[in-house]
């Protein structure tokens, strides 16, 4: 029988080697320098199973995406029923998920949040709504805040606020300033007659995990409606559970004019955005319904998924599961943190959204290569390399978290060790 090393050199390679001759060479490097040079295989609620069979908690819940967990069985479900019938949309007949997908986000958003735009992720549901704000109040202008990220196409990479992403594509669009986050009254001095929308995060998730005063939404928005601006919270990262409730901005009980979804809203299966809009910021598809569309927006395969894991957040009651396991992770983390104060400055966090900040970029890589090792995932946060984010999907076990922070307070011994041993 024919050796197939022989037969296809490109066989004979790992994966990773392939992987930098083929994807991104700079990215290889660092999963080479970190110990992950194995393949994912399939996953299993909150574990990633590798090709070998290893079994990792999942901490870092892929970036967010996997608040129901791996392969939920009645997110298959649904997306086989609606495979079997029609996967894409014609784009000319009606398309029955995507209206019930709609009817549903008007049930579950909070306020007069009416009508939604889909497209295919957090993005594009940024740069739409960075568009329908435009178009709404005639204004060229927006405000963001530092640390922020809202996705890297054009738009919504010029609202972001980390000039590391920034800076080998400047110009970008102009007209946006930024301002301190968590600051209302940075966003008073900033807004004036020209500027459309305000955008900002409930929690700044790629910014560190940094958690606002408690009244820092509500003054955002009183000082939006004093100008007769309109307000975008991006929730890509905190919607559907995350923080404990079903959308982070309902702890400050504000209603925004955009809200912008995204990750898991498509059930760790389907790839899907969304925009939900107020009728006041609605109008322009009134006159111009064709002004902004997507081909694979809202398709009926993703739509009917995306529904699916709407109804399985909140009759699983996966938003109170959030709380729960977050308060238990907190204490253990605050108890690390106490243990450790060479390795942990600080914890912080919402529901099961928590954030560890390190001294270091270095520290915070050196605890992440120990997690691996010990079958723990977790990863950084994009905007501040000092942190390292957990966000595990909500339907993790008890035994399992307990599990990982057993881990993850071993790992942090063996880095304030290796420490010690450097003299810092």
């Amino acid at each position: 029988m024919e050796n197939v090393a022989e037969s296809d050199p490109m066989m004979a390679m790992d994966l990773l080697t392939r992987y930098e001759r083929s994807v991104n060479p700079g990215l290889a490097r660092v999963f080479r320098f970190m110990g992950l040079e194995s393949a994912e295989a399939t996953g299993d609620g909150a574990l990633l199973i590798d090709e070998n069979g290893t079994e990792y908690i999942d901490l870092a819940g892929g970036y967010g995406v996997m608040v129901h967990g791996y392969r939920h069985p009645r997110l298959l479900q649904a997306a086989h029923r609606q495979l079997e019938k029609l996967a894409q949309s014609s784009r000319v007949l009606l398309n029955r998920p995507m209206v019930e997908l709609a009817e549903e986000l008007q049930q579950v958003t909070p306020g007069d949040l009416t009508y939604s735009f889909f497209c295919n992720s957090g993005a594009e549901a940024v740069e739409a709504a960075l568009k329908l704000a435009r178009a709404a109040t005639g204004r060229s202008e927006w405000i963001s805040t530092v640390g922020a990220f809202h996705g890297k196409t054009m738009g919504a990479l010029t609202v972001s606020g980390r000039d590391t992403y920034r800076d080998p594509f400047q110009p970008l669009v102009p007209g946006v300033t930024h301002v301190s986050y968590g600051d209302a009254s940075a966003v008073r001095r900033a807004l004036h007659s020209q500027v459309a929308a305000v955008i900002v995060e409930p929690i700044q998730g790629e910014g560190g995990i940094i958690v606002p005063p408690d009244n820092y939404l509500a003054e955002v928005r009183e000082a939006c409606d004093q100008t007769g601006t309109l307000l975008i919270v991006d929730e890509v990262q905190t919607g559907m559970g995350r923080t404990g409730r079903l959308f982070a901005i309902e702890h400050s009980g504000v209603v925004p004019d955009f809200l912008c979804l995204a990750k898991a809203l498509g059930g760790g299966i389907m790839p899907i955005g969304a925009v939900v809009g107020r009728p006041s910021a609605w109008d322009i598809f009134s006159v111009q319904p064709l002004i902004h569309t997507s081909t694979f927006g809202g398709a009926p395969l993703a739509a009917a998924v995306a529904l699916e894991a709407i109804r399985v957040t909140i009759e699983e009651r996966l938003p109170e599961r959030a709380e729960m396991l977050g308060n238990i992770a907190r204490r253990r983390l605050d108890q690390m943190q106490a243990r450790y104060p060479g390795v942990i400055r600080e914890v912080r966090g919402m529901g099961l959204m928590l954030g560890l900040e390190f001294a270091n970029a270095g520290v915070a890589g050196a605890l992440m290569a120990e997690l691996f090792q010990r079958h723990i995932l977790a990863v950084y946060t994009l905007n501040n390399d000092r942190v390292i984010r957990l966000i595990p999907p909500l339907v993790i076990t008890e035994d399992q978290l307990d599990t990982a922070l057993t881990e993850m307070e071993a790992a942090m011994a063996a880095v304030d060790q290796y420490l010690d041993e450097l003299g810092e």
